[in-house]
């Protein structure tokens, strides 16, 4: 079966299943119902920048709301919503959304009878500018003063201090929170009409992404789109499975693309849709890092952005400090009264270090070196303050302690309240420092000592990881237990849970060679493995529940990593054992990964079970599959010193394998797998043509 990562053609439309229809555009997005209506006091309505500018949307013909028929999707910003209404006979009503910037709405009314029929088209519209915390939370909005004003087709709602929302509807007639048409449509015609959702900020209207009048197919979020689909890799294999939800994977990757106004040239990767379409600087980092392979644009965006918002000063309200890459930031004037007063919150202990490793990674994939050269302040700026602010007390660990009640008490990526836990169930007491969160240091400094300038500054960097190592493998390994803790806690004690985090050492290289076989048979134990995936925490530890958010569940961006770290140690039937366990459940949603799931076995369940509220698409779960294909295929290039490891170890269902179009540096090459052996071709003098090996260009 062939198909593109991305979809090359026109894809299938697809009805879209639950009681919610989400459409996205950066920034953007809507939620409604599967008539396409909006109605308090339910969390949904039309974001832009974190506000919501549509609380209320309620179409009505000759009176009636039209009955929902079927919902067609086509593209991640658009929806059409299918209904009909009966009053003298059967009218047909299309609602087309199309997201980006605000909202355009293509209404069209059609008589399918052999007689003329009047009626008249109502839109019922508010806007209450609530944030998007209070809309998530389900808290109810704070009361704003809005006053609404109609003239010649436009409806205008303002807020002081919240900015303004204009809903233009065209030679309608518009009164109080009230749009009509008065529709004559002749025997087997339609009747249509556009309705525009502007936001006016600071004086400016913002220009919508889909205005009224321009052909959708020439507008810039489906130019983008297709260029988008244009770039990726084609992969052609016997499993149909695959195939899709790769193609799945990247459709969803190309919705979470966003770009910081400031900066609309500048492509970053969000953390997720609906609510977190936001730049987080750990799962932004994450997902750039996998999705290298396809393409680098969007990890050179997400670092050039972090970079521009690294930490400058000390701030116990947002938790800055100088060099600390940020945790999330939003764009929208409720970011400042959800992050401690300003627009970005820093309480994150990995991200700093992964900006330094994805830079490093970026550069043996072949970036552009002025690129490099650009970002190397940055990355020695974040070092120090892993070595100054990341180890307040000296002792080589970079720990975390929040600085403010309104910060996140756990800094990791298991970031709830409960995460980090003792077996026995104690929840440890911070400063916390966290196992991958070393391991994620240590591979920041072997990064920089990659990107030295010097053979003097290289080995200085080389010392700094060794030392690192050493320690690590001193302090947090558990010789009675035969695995290494999940940190440190505030007094210095190991926290002795057996976790997935381990995993995430493995993928680093700071686990020692001596201890590699037994971290493997932790993570691949009946206790850790419920044959969907490598759960967050064992069934063996007293905080474990398959359906918690980070004690038991399993997030497939985790199994992801674990993966890649059991295939740097040699471990490859384990690592394989992991990614078809994941990538079948893949199939149980639609093709498409949760954020997480719950961790029951695969024997007492024949399916994955849903974790209530999980995030989908999701950016690090979408990129899973791509990032479970390159572990697969044992790729890893060193574009800079023109060498390429290529050992593949797909499972024989996937085969025959061939991806066109996977780019290392300026180069586009061509992977072949089948049961005869592997080739890769179309790197000028490395590998062309030669059986799978590490191979080095002369």
């Amino acid at each position: 079966m062939t198909a593109p990562w991305a979809v090359t053609t026109e894809p299938e439309p697809h009805a879209t299943p639950g009681d919610v229809v989400t459409t996205i555009d950066g920034s953007s997005f809507c939620i409604t119902d599967t008539s396409g209506r909006v109605r308090p006091p339910l969390p949904r309505g039309l974001f832009v920048r974190d506000t919501r500018l549509v609380s209320r949307w309620e179409l009505l013909v000759a009176g009636r709301s039209p009955e929902p028929l079927a919902v067609w999707r086509t593209e991640p910003y658009s929806a059409t919503f299918v209904g009909r209404v009966q009053p003298a006979g059967a009218m047909l009503v299309l609602q087309r959304h199309h997201v980006g910037d605000g909202m355009r709405v293509d209404l069209e009314v059609r008589n399918p009878r052999g007689v003329a029929a009047d009626c008249l088209v109502e839109l019922r519209v508010d806007t209450d500018f609530a944030d998007l915390f209070e809309v998530k939370e389900g808290r109810p909005p704070e009361r704003r003063d809005v006053t609404v004003t109609a003239e010649r087709g436009v409806l205008k709602f303002a807020s002081r201090g919240r900015g303004t929302a204009l809903f233009a509807g065209g030679d309608a007639s518009v009164e109080d929170r009230v749009i009509r048409w008065n529709a004559s449509i002749p025997p087997h015609a339609s009747w249509t009409a556009c309705i525009e959702i502007r936001e006016v900020r600071d004086g400016v209207t913002l220009s919508p992404r889909h205005p009224c009048g321009q052909p959708l197919e020439h507008t810039v979020p489906a130019r983008e789109l297709r260029e988008w689909r244009s770039l990726v890799p084609e992969v052609t294999t016997a499993d149909q499975d695959l195939a899709t939800v790769l193609a799945h994977s990247v459709e969803d990757l190309g919705a979470l693309r966003m770009v910081d106004p400031a900066h609309p040239d500048r492509p970053i990767v969000a953390a997720g849709a609906p609510w977190y379409m936001a730049l987080f600087g750990r799962d932004s980092l994450i997902t750039s890092w996998m999705l290298l392979p396809l393409e680098h644009r969007l990890a050179l965006g997400t670092l050039r952005t972090l970079a521009e918002h690294q930490g400058t000063r000390t701030d116990p309200e947002t938790e800055e400090q100088p060099g600390r890459i940020l945790h999330e930031m939003r764009f929208g004037p409720a970011a400042s009264l959800a992050l401690g007063g300003g627009s970005a919150y820093y309480g994150t202990a990995d991200a700093t270090s992964l900006f330094v490793m994805l830079l490093g990674e970026l550069h043996r994939w072949g970036v552009e070196p002025q690129w490099t050269r650009a970002l190397l302040p940055h990355a020695d700026r974040a070092l120090e303050w892993i070595e100054r602010h990341g180890d307040a007390d000296g002792d080589g660990f970079v720990e975390y302690r929040r600085t403010t009640e309104r910060g996140l008490p756990n800094q990791g990526w298991k970031d709830s309240w409960d995460a980090i836990t003792f077996a026995d169930g104690e929840i440890a007491r911070a400063p916390i420092a966290l196992a991958e969160v070393q391991a994620y240091t240590y591979a920041a400094y072997r990064a920089r000592a990659d990107l030295a300038e010097t053979e003097e500054r290289r080995q200085v960097w080389t010392d700094k990881a060794l030392a690192l190592k050493r320690a690590f493998n001193e302090r947090f390994w558990l010789p009675d237990r035969n695995w290494y803790a999940v940190g440190l806690d505030a007094g210095k004690r190991p926290i002795d849970s057996l976790t997935s985090n381990i995993g995430h050492c493995l993928w680093t290289g700071i686990v020692d060679e001596d201890k590699a076989a037994a971290v493997a048979g932790h993570l691949m134990s009946p206790e850790m493995f419920s044959g969907w995936g490598i759960r967050t925490l064992a069934e063996s530890m007293a905080a474990y529940d398959p359906m918690s958010y980070h004690n038991g569940s399993v997030w497939p961006h985790d199994n992801a990593l674990c993966a890649a770290g059991l295939m740097r140690y040699g471990f490859v039937e384990e690592a394989r054992r992991v990614a078809v366990a994941v990538l079948d459940s893949a199939v149980h949603f639609g093709h498409r990964l949760p954020e997480l799931f719950c961790g029951f076995s695969r024997d007492e369940f024949a399916v994955p079970v849903p974790y209530p509220t999980s995030c989908a698409p999701q950016a690090w779960a979408a990129a899973t599959p791509l990032h479970l294909l390159r572990t697969l295929l044992g790729l890893r290039p060193e574009a800079g010193v023109g060498s390429l490891r290529f050992t593949p170890a797909l499972p024989g269902r996937y085969l025959p394998l061939r991806i066109r179009g996977l780019r290392v540096g300026a180069h586009l090459l061509t992977v072949d797998v089948s049961t005869d052996g592997a080739w890769i071709t179309g790197l000028n003098g490395l590998g062309d043509g030669r059986p799978a090996a590490d191979t080095h260009s002369g």
